[in-house]
């Protein structure tokens, strides 16, 4: 049980975090800080926070847990905001979608409160964004990567697996650099190709008449490309270089399809469906079992 959530970031992430807590049981009181008052005055409302900070530093005052839910380009700035109340016995976490830049801006300003630090991503979101989606089932069933450094207390570590897990989630632990190679791969090009891919329909002197055409396969293809662009921004250039490095390979096979396309390569094409098809027939949701930890 903890007595105090300072969250800093009242969006759909945040809220959602605080709900849980307070749905398990977990914590007694929560203190909320956005840059929007509006936004803070909202969470307020609808009961997700508790108490109203008018600054990051006072979200964090009296907390003995810290949950940092702003844009991954903002973490920098916010972690400066707070440095002088990191204490090495409360745990701070993130839910930036990239780990690299968050943990290289923890380390310029943490310094030697780095230990306090526990980098997390949870995979799980919608392509709503705000505090009145927030939702305290959000987490349940799904995925929390960590990605804890040399540095990071293994007291505090453990006590962001069993925070996480009480709120129904599945811990697994890698370093950072794996962490942005793997989702630049599963979720980062997949979010770039749908915007692009809308674009391109929308710069069509035929587009719209397309789309009123368009079906559930075209749904379920373009669903991620409703989501925050504020947020896909960030992520996107974040984490450009590996995101480049999946868009090459992208383009390879693209091209291999184009050129049994071109030459009129019937088997050829078909092979390189029917490869595509039986990887996605294989694949699950949570399926299989990955590793605890990536070293």
């Amino acid at each position: 049980m903890f007595n105090q959530l300072g969250l800093i970031g009242c969006g759909l992430m945040g809220g959602s975090f605080a709900l849980a807590l307070k749905k398990a049981g977990l914590v007694k009181r929560v203190i909320g800080y956005s840059k929007s008052p509006s936004t803070v005055e909202k969470a307020r409302r609808l009961g997700v926070i508790d108490v109203a900070a008018e600054s990051a530093l006072l979200a964090v005052s009296g907390s003995d847990i810290v949950l940092i839910a702003v844009p991954v380009a903002a973490s920098e700035g916010t972690f400066k905001a707070i440095r002088h109340l990191v204490d090495p016995n409360v745990l701070f976490m993130d839910v930036g979608s990239t780990k690299r830049d968050v943990v290289d801006a923890a380390r310029r300003v943490l310094k030697e409160r780095l230990p306090s630090f526990v980098p997390a991503h949870p995979i799980a979101g919608r392509e709503v964004a705000g505090i009145e989606h927030a939702d305290a089932t959000l987490y349940q069933g799904r995925k929390v990567i960590l990605t804890p450094l040399e540095q990071t207390n293994p007291t505090l570590v453990q006590k962001a697996t069993d925070v996480w897990a009480a709120v129904g989630s599945q811990v697994l632990k890698m370093t950072p650099e794996h962490h942005d190679a793997a989702f630049a791969a599963v979720s980062h090009l997949p979010h770039l190709l749908a915007f692009a891919y809308m674009n391109a329909m929308g710069e069509q002197p035929g587009g719209q008449e397309y789309l009123s055409l368009a079906g559930p396969g075209f749904r379920d293809f373009t669903r991620i490309a409703a989501s925050d662009p504020t947020v896909w921004r960030d992520i996107l250039l974040s984490n450009r270089e590996e995101v480049l490095r999946q868009s090459e390979a992208f383009r390879q096979a693209l091209e291999a399809m184009e050129r049994q396309m071109r030459d009129w390569s019937g088997p050829d094409l078909q092979r390189l469906i029917q490869t595509a098809s039986d990887a996605r027939s294989q694949w699950s949701l949570g399926g299989g079992k990955p590793p605890q930890t990536v070293r």
